[in-house]
This record gives structure tokens, sequence and C-alpha cells, in this order.
């Protein structure tokens, strides 16, 4: 899953980014609210953390902006701001959770993951499709109970098709989840992924199906 992180103090912009980037998320990083907005309005993301102290345009006008073009993101605020009217402010504008500097990087990992679970899953841990478990809490596959063996690269396109039961979903919607804004972002890549993917759920009750021009189905052969 690709998420967004709006932070401008690089050191910690970095920790935190090599955190969720080590749970497996794809993150994308900027340091200002202005391109935050614009990252916000073209690009896909499951999750932004959102600072308040943020330069040109602060987190709470980005967080208002946000939900005022009617979009549900969730969305985690960080702040040096410990007072409860900042929190009653961010949580009144629409956020979704909110974290206090300093914090430890496994609470914040820990807060990531409920609210994926939440939106992504509708609040499940798990999601089926035939004998194909994806665990939200351990970020893991397994196929009839035995663990998938999994890249970085083939988990992100499996994720975005397993969260969207039923769906199609383009080359380039899957770029969008595999790749970060500093990647080069390569729709033909996925047919690669898709590939290896195909070749590791062979022989089982799960397929992913190829809907020539438009994209790609996860479906249930058990069904």
């Amino acid at each position: 899953m690709r998420i967004l992180l709006v932070e401008d103090h690089l050191p910690l912009a970095e920790s935190v980014a090599q955190a969720l980037r080590g749970a497996g998320l794809t993150v994308d990083v900027l340091h200002d609210g202005v391109a935050a907005e614009h990252a916000l309005a073209s690009e896909d993301y499951a999750l932004a953390v959102l600072d308040v102290g943020l330069p040109r345009r602060d987190g709470f006008e980005v967080l208002a902006h946000l939900r005022g073009k009617g979009r549900t993101l969730p969305v985690l605020m960080l702040t040096a701001r410990g007072e409860v009217k900042d929190r009653v402010h961010g949580l009144n504008l629409g956020a979704d959770d909110y974290l206090a500097k300093p914090f430890e990087l496994s609470e914040l990992e820990a807060r990531v993951k409920a609210l994926l679970r939440r939106s992504v899953l509708g609040g499940e841990q798990q999601q089926r499709c035939g004998e194909l478990v994806y665990d939200l809490g351990t970020r893991r596959f397994s196929l009839r109970e035995q663990l998938l063996s999994l890249t970085s690269r083939e988990q992100a396109v499996l994720e975005a098709l397993i969260a969207r039961p039923g769906r199609v979903m383009s080359k380039e919607q899957l770029a969008d989840q595999v790749f970060g804004l500093d990647e080069e972002a390569s729709p033909d890549a996925i047919e690669i992924y898709i590939h290896r993917l195909r070749k590791k759920l062979e022989g089982d009750s799960v397929r992913i199906v190829t809907f020539r021009g438009l994209g790609y189905l996860l479906e249930s052969t058990g069904d």
C-alpha cells in the first residue's frame, strides 16, 4: 500500500519513512503543505501522515482542503503541539488520529496499521480470496496456510488487487501503488510482477485474470 508522509524536519521524515518502508509500505515523502496538496489531488494513497507545522501551508489547512473536497482518505496528524485545543481542532477538521512529538516509531507504525485496517479492510484483520489470505497485522500473504514468499513489488501488486475485490485494476493504477514519486513508474513492469505472481498462485483456487485493454482482477476459482 502507498502512503504519503509530509514532514518538514528532514531527519525525522527519513526515520519515519524508513520505519514504514521496513513494514512493507510504499512511502512518498514531501516537506511542505503546497506540495502535499498537489500530491493528494493527483496521486492515489491509502493514508496520509501529515505534520501540522509545515511551511507554505500548515497541516490543518491541508487537512481542511482535503475534507472540503469530500475526500475520506485516512489522515494521521503529527505535531509538536500537545495542547488539547490543538488536538480537538485537528480532529474537528477531520483527522482520524493524532500523535504528539516526540513519539516512538513503533507506536506510529501501530497507528498506521490500525488506520489501514479500518479503511482498507473495514476493520477486519484479514482479507480472503479463495485460499489466499492477507493479514494486515503481519502484512503477510498465505496460501492454504503456507506463507507466500513475495518481493516488495509483488507484495504491493497483490495487496492492491486483494483490497479491491471484484474490481479490475489497470496497469497504471497498479503502478501508482508500486512506485513512489521519486521512482520511475513503469506500467509495463507490472506485467512482470503479474507473471511472477501467477506462477506462485498456479494450480490453486485463486488466479489473476487479464481483461485485455483494461487491466487485472483477482478472483477465486472455487466460488
